[in-house]
């Protein structure tokens, strides 16, 4: 399983249907039990966006999907159930969101309260016009400010079927993805067979959420959890770390996404990678970030690597199971310098992140609010930021069916004044999808980027250590933002 655009994901072509959820309480007389529920940081900052953006006629939409395989002829009725019955033990998923005293409420529909009704979309011959079909859908299709805030559907053919579901952020993150399909498809071969599927447990988010609000609501910025992060931004102050290469971009403009993926390492590169950054006492996600430190280094970035690095807040078992939005971001610094072997940083991205595993109690919205404020009052981050990301894609639930079941993620943004950078390793090997501004800069700074990680990580699989200087177009001058810029964007919002 490995993310990956949209766009470059072949459908067969089929029939298409559609399953509209409804709740037959809101039709009667609205959410069950209103405002019972308060939104998590993550949900209420994303919901407030949307509205601004909104009122703004600045639109702003981001959607996180998952396509997955069905072998054989489809029993669309036991599709529908496993379907229903996905979003029915989910919580999240039966929430409407909504603005009530000031504060987002998450206001749940009861399980009983929910159905399905099918829709066939048509039938396509063409495997192109499938795509467009799809990525308009999806693009058109999810409204943060609407309920219900994910779209189901499959493409049927006689002999197999492509299942799709495409959720906004606001219910969902990466992890959940692998999580729906496990759960789909366990229900719907379960239902085949004329038997009952039995699934883990699988706690609500709106608990998590609770539980956070109670924690952190009351801190203010003087509170001591929240050193780490001052001690990050340092006598400058900047909360976001830079992204040290320039892409092109001006102060306060967004622009329209690039979005490309690409392999780095086969199945047995990968391997080879992984027992060499093993063998020097780190993990192959370190030796992926190191390589990227360095790569930057060697384009003209710092010798010191600046970045933030979402983190997983399911724990080891309690959440392991549940569909919500459970990601902290984190700033990590470590030395990446000129004449430092592959060792030694790997031995720098070890201490950065322990350090940074330390001080995992701040949620990054909170953090944000308290310490960047005029910052937190625009819709985007501020400028071009450094981010991470890693996912071991064979360690999800239902890894060991992803060859049968063929799961796919796909992520998409409306707009972006940035990069990120999002890295899988599944059984096929290490890959790499990333988002970023669509300007002549960007393309050239990134395809070279790109270009460069991809000999760095081999040579690390081939050879143990960083054998060769990177490639890179050197890049003295990066493109900032002065403190004035961002005082003046953040006023305009």
């Amino acid at each position: 399983m490995r993310q990956f655009p949209l766009e470059t994901h072949h459908v067969a072509p089929g029939r298409v249907v559609e399953w509209r959820l409804r709740s037959t309480a809101a039709e009667a007389h609205g959410p069950d039990d209103p405002a019972s529920r308060k939104a998590s940081f993550n949900q209420d900052k994303h919901f407030t966006v949307a509205e601004e953006s909104r009122a703004a006629d600045d639109p702003v939409a981001s959607w996180v999907a998952v396509t997955f395989e069905v072998t054989g002829p489809l029993d669309e009725r036991a599709l529908a159930q496993s379907l229903l019955s996905f979003v029915q033990r989910h919580e999240v998923l039966r929430c409407a969101f909504r603005r009530l005293a000031g504060e987002v409420a998450c206001e749940p529909f009861a399980p009983a309260s929910l159905t399905l009704d099918p829709e066939h979309v048509g039938t396509f011959e063409d495997a192109g016009m499938l795509s467009d079909f799809l990525v308009e859908r999806f693009k058109r299709s999810i409204d943060t400010l609407s309920w219900p805030l994910f779209i189901m559907g499959a493409v049927v053919r006689e002999d197999s079927t492509t299942v799709y579901l495409a959720f906004d952020h606001i219910v969902c993150d990466g992890m959940s993805m692998p999580i729906v399909a496990r759960e789909v498809l366990t229900a719907y071969e379960g239902l085949c067979r004329g038997e009952e599927a039995e699934l883990p447990p699988a706690p609500s988010y709106l608990d998590f959420a609770e539980e956070q609000r109670r924690r952190y609501l009351s801190i203010d910025a003087r509170d001591a959890r929240l050193d780490y992060w001052k001690a990050f931004m340092g006598p400058s102050g900047e909360f976001f770390p830079r992204f040290p290469l320039d892409l092109g971009v001006e102060p306060g403009r967004m622009y329209p996404i690039v979005n490309e993926a690409s392999m780095l390492l086969d199945a047995g590169e990968a391997e080879v990678f992984e027992k060499n950054c093993l063998a020097v006492g780190g993990k192959p996600f370190m030796g992926v970030l190191g390589s990227v430190a360095v790569c930057l280094r060697e384009a003209g970035g710092p010798g010191v690597y600046r970045g933030f690095m979402p983190v997983s807040e399911r724990g080891r078992s309690t959440w392991t199971n549940s569909v919500g939005w459970f990601v902290n971001t984190l700033p990590i610094e470590f030395d990446a310098s000129p004449g430092r072997d592959f060792a030694q940083v790997m031995a720098s991205v070890r201490t950065g992140f322990g350090e940074m595993m330390t001080h995992l109690d701040v949620p990054f919205v909170r953090a944000w609010e308290l310490l960047a404020p005029e910052e937190f009052a625009a819709r985007s981050w501020p400028y071009p930021v450094n981010f991470f990301s890693y996912i071991d894609m064979r360690k999800c639930p239902g890894a060991e069916r992803h060859d049968d079941w063929r799961p796919t993620t796909h992520v998409w943004s409306a707009r972006a004044n940035g990069a990120c950078s999002w890295f899988q390793r599944d059984t096929d090997g290490l890959h790499m999808n990333s988002i970023y501004v669509d300007t002549p800069a960007a393309r050239r700074t990134m395809g070279d980027f790109q270009e460069a990680l991809r000999r760095t990580v081999q040579d690390v699989a081939r050879s143990g250590g960083f054998r060769r200087p990177v490639a890179l177009t050197p890049q003295r001058r990066p493109v900032r933002m002065t403190p004035l810029d961002v005082a003046a964007f953040a006023r305009r919002g």
